[in-house]
C-alpha cells in the first residue's frame, strides 16, 4: 500500500501524522510525507521520505496561519494531487483544516483519513442534552468550515457539493486523538468519526539543551509548572498574569513559546522561556500544565496524568478547554489579574480529586495504541471498495 501523508507542517499537526506514518511503514506500507521545507529535518529524524511542497508549487500552503490557512486551498490541492500521482498513493492522510487535501482526494478518487484534534469540533450526530454555549459554537464552526471548504471547491474547479449526506470535512474517516471522556455526555459522533487515542511522537530532546534546562530548574528548586503558549486571537497578553504568578510564588515556570512570538518575562519572575520542538521531558518534570487549550499540550499533559490550568482564547481552544473542565481534569484560569493568580494556581495544585481524575485518564490513554488504531482504519479504507467511493 502506498500512503501520502499531507498534513500541515506545524508540529501539532505533523507529529501525530508521523506517528501514524511510522506505524503504517512498520506494517509494510510505502509512506511519503509532503510538507514545507522546514519540516525536512524532522522527517529525516523520523526516517520518512520527504516531498518538498514548494517543488510542487505550493509555497507556504502547508503552514498554519491565523489569517492564511483558509486561502491556501488551491496550492494544497495542486501539490497533493501531483504528489499523490508521483508516489502512486492508494490513500491520503491529512489534518483538519487542510481542505486542499480533501479536494485532491476527491479529484483522484482516493480515500482520505483526517487526523483530528483531542475532541470533536463540529456538530454531533445526536447529543445527550443541551450542551452549554461556548464562545465557539459547534454549529457556527461547522457552517464556517464548510463555507471555506465550498470556497475551495470553487477555486480548484470542482462542482458544488451536494448539501445532503455526511460532513465532507470528515473525509473517509476522522481520527480523534482524545478519549470519549472529552466529548459531551451522551453525544453521538457522526459516521466515520473514530476515537483512536493519542498518536504521540516528537523529536528526541537535545541532550545538552535539556541538561541546561534541568540545571536551571534544580538551581531555582521550586516545583515546576509547564506553560505552553498558544496564539492569542485578539485577546490579552498572558504575560502580566504569568509574571504575577511566578514572582515570589511557590512554583517556577518553563514557558514554551509555542505559536506565540511574544516573550515578556519579568527579570524577577521564576520563569525560564524556551522554544523547543519537544515538550515530553519538560512535562515529565512538571506538576501542572498551563495552556490555552490546544491539543498538543493538553494531550501530552493528560498522558502523564498532569492536571491542567486553561485560559482559552480563540479557535478550538474554548471547546477543548470546556471538555477538559467537564471531565474534571482541568480548571479555568482567568487571563487577567482580577483574581490573585497565585491563589488560583495553588487551588489547582491542592485539588486531589483533579489529580486523581487526570491519573485515571492517563491510564486509559496509555492503554490505547493510537497509531495502531489509526493504521487499522487507514488499511481498512484502502482495502474496502465501499470506502474508496465514500
Amino acid at each position: 500500500m502506498n500512503v501520502l501523508l499531507c498534513p500541515f507542517s506545524d508540529p501539532g499537526y505533523l507529529y501525530p501524522s508521523i506517528a501514524v506514518g511510522l506505524e503504517l511503514r512498520r506494517r509494510g506500507a510505502d509512506v511519503h510525507v509532503l510538507g514545507r521545507a522546514g519540516a525536512a529535518p524532522v522527517l529525516a529524524e523520523a526516517g520518512l521520505p520527504f516531498l518538498d511542497a514548494e517543488e510542487y508549487g505550493a509555497g507556504r500552503a502547508f503552514e498554519v496561519g491565523v489569517a492564511r490557512w483558509a486561502w491556501e486551498t488551491p496550492g494544497q490541492f495542486t501539490a497533493v494531487r501531483q504528489a499523490a500521482r508521483d508516489v502512486r498513493a492508494d490513500v491520503l492522510v491529512t489534518s483538519v483544516l487542510c481542505h486542499g487535501a480533501l479536494l485532491a482526494a476527491e479529484a483522484l478518487d482516493l480515500p482520505v483519513a483526517v487526523i483530528g484534534l483531542a475532541a470533536h469540533l463540529w456538530d454531533y450526530a445526536a447529543a445527550g442534552g443541551p450542551e452549554p454555549e461556548r464562545p465557539v459554537l459547534r454549529a457556527w464552526r461547522t457552517r464556517d468550515m464548510l463555507r471555506f471548504y465550498d470556497q475551495g471547491r470553487d477555486q480548484v474547479g470542482l462542482p458544488a457539493r451536494s448539501r445532503e449526506g455526511a460532513n465532507p470535512l470528515v473525509g473517509t474517516a476522522l481520527l480523534l486523538r482524545g478519549d470519549p471522556a472529552l466529548e459531551y455526555p451522551g453525544a453521538v459522533l457522526p459516521a466515520g468519526v473514530h476515537h483512536v487515542g493519542p498518536c504521540a511522537w516528537e523529536p528526541a530532546a537535545d541532550a545538552v539543551a535539556l541538561d541546561r534546562i534541568r540545571e536551571h530548574l534544580d538551581r531555582v528548586g521550586k516545583p515546576v509548572v509547564y506553560v505552553h503558549l498558544g496564539r492569542v486571537f485578539g485577546g490579552t497578553s498572558p504575560w502580566p498574569r504569568l509574571n504575577a504568578t511566578f514572582t515570589g510564588g511557590p512554583c517556577q515556570a518553563v514557558v514554551e513559546l509555542g505559536r506565540s512570538k511574544e516573550s515578556r518575562p519579568d527579570p524577577r519572575a521564576d520563569v525560564l522561556v524556551v522554544g523547543k520542538p519537544w515538550m515530553g521531558p519538560l512535562l515529565d518534570r512538571a506538576v501542572l500544565t498551563l495552556s490555552s487549550g490546544t491539543s498538543a499540550p493538553v494531550l501530552n499533559a493528560l498522558q502523564r496524568g498532569r492536571p491542567l490550568g486553561l485560559s482559552p482564547d480563540g479557535s478550538e481552544q474554548p471547546l477543548l478547554a470546556a471538555a477538559c473542565v467537564r471531565a474534571g481534569v482541568a480548571s479555568y484560569v482567568p487571563n487577567d489579574l482580577t483574581r490573585d493568580p497565585v491563589k488560583v494556581l495553588t487551588a489547582i495544585l491542592r485539588d486531589a480529586g483533579m489529580r486523581d481524575r487526570a491519573a485515571a485518564l492517563a491510564r486509559r490513554l496509555a492503554a490505547v495504541d493510537g497509531p495502531g488504531r489509526a493504521a487499522d482504519i487507514v488499511y481498512g479504507m484502502a482495502r474496502c471498495p465501499a470506502a474508496r467511493s465514500a
